[in-house]
């Protein structure tokens, strides 16, 4: 049996990294990239790993600032999940930037401690997650095949081991009309604005209908070019969300009836654009979320007593879930921040969004360990996986 390092040694470890963890954070954070254009902060985290041993992958599944770092060897092989990218406008206002120095944190505290032939310490750079498609990419592409454990943390403004988090479609509908001239020849045009708006109304009228957990929000990207003129194109995307698959499909189809109808009392062609990539919801582990929860306690932190199911977004760490046995804890940066927000992207470089970071890294390695050392532990939580 190898010997297994004691919380001393992690906490040393992650107090001897904390100056590290903190500057990954903190130069996402200054140099916010949007998806699928983290090459730098990929870059970044790359460098970081190869120094400490690491062997390098990048380019998977035909993204360019994907990665996979790989160190050691035996079983089991966990993946730590790095997510790099920004939001428009508001830079890390996801918090990305602590995602990325929290798990390349628990990598470099595990390599310190573990010995070589101990396990597979895998790092993850999944770019994309605000469009919801790296890890999706990812997975079709088989880069989680021999992975059999993932864990990543997100930052919030509360401390939270189980959130739960919605399945999403996404669909785009383009209406064509007929233009005309719309005060002289009113009579000669077909209005595709016209049947924008009804969809909207229709989406409106749906929701009273739609189960609670379902969410249906759109917007209007195309809506006539000059007000005299008929509008002979327009369109709307709408995101639809709910709790399991079943119910998100059932929800999309009356979405695209509400546009059909809309056409058809408009008279305008529909086009119809359906993003074939479902982002599923959060598979939750309870035996898996309880091993991460016993951490928590054993640093003597409190996990919030919120409810799992309130606040809920997607994510493409659900369909992660869905082949590999995943959790996705939150870490406190602030009371009362709000995600997607410029008060949650400046959180997450304050002192405490500097501590959640370090906090991260250190329960993602404690709780890989204790998967590492304890077989008995890995099949329970693949039994429950596998129900």
């Amino acid at each position: 049996m190898k010997q297994r390092p004691d919380l001393e040694q992690v906490l040393a470890a992650a107090r001897e990294l904390t100056p590290e963890i903190i500057r990954i954070s903190r130069t996402l954070y200054e140099d916010p990239e949007l998806s699928l254009q983290e090459v730098r902060g990929s870059g970044l985290v790359c460098d970081l790993l190869a120094g400490a041993g690491f062997g390098i992958e990048r380019g998977l599944a035909g993204m360019e600032s994907a990665f996979r770092a790989e160190s050691g060897s035996g079983l089991p092989a966990i993946a730590l999940i790095v997510e790099m990218d920004a939001l428009p406008g508001l830079g890390h206002a996801c918090g990305h930037n602590v995602i990325a120095a929290a798990s390349t944190g628990a990598a470099l505290i595990l390599r310190r401690l573990l010995p070589r032939d101990a396990a597979r310490v895998v790092v993850m750079g999944t770019p994309g997650e605000e469009l919801g498609i790296g890890k999706i990419e990812m997975i079709k592409a088989g880069c989680f095949n021999d992975i059999d454990f993932a864990m990543m943390v997100h930052p919030s403004s509360r401390r939270q081991v189980i959130k739960r988090f919605l399945g999403l479609a996404r669909i785009r509908f383009t209406f064509h009309g007929k233009p005309s001239h719309a005060a002289a020849y009113p009579e000669e045009g077909i209005n595709a604005l016209d049947a924008v708006i009804q969809t909207f109304n229709g989406v409106s009228a749906l929701r009273q209908q739609l189960r609670q957990d379902v969410r249906v929000h759109g917007i209007i990207t195309e809506g006539g070019v000059a007000p005299n003129i008929i509008p002979a194109r327009a369109a709307c995307y709408f995101y639809v969300r709910a709790d399991d698959l079943r119910e998100l499909e059932s929800a999309l189809e009356r979405v695209k009836a509400c546009a059909a109808g809309a056409a058809l009392a408009t008279g305008c062609r529909l086009e119809t654009e359906a993003d074939p990539r479902l982002v599923a919801p959060l598979k939750i582990l309870r035996s898996y979320c309880r091993v991460y929860s016993e951490q928590v306690a054993r640093l003597g932190l409190v996990e919030s007593d919120s409810p799992s199911d309130r606040n809920k977004g997607s994510s493409d760490i659900g369909n992660l879930s869905q082949v590999v046995p995943t959790i996705h804890p939150h870490v406190p940066i602030g009371d009362g921040v709000t995600i997607h927000t410029e008060g949650f992207a400046r959180a997450t470089v304050s002192p405490r969004g500097e501590m959640a970071a370090v906090e991260g890294a250190t329960l993602l390695a404690m709780t890989a360990l204790e998967l590492i050392f304890s077989p008995a532990l890995r099949e329970e939580i693949l039994e429950e996986f596998h129900e």
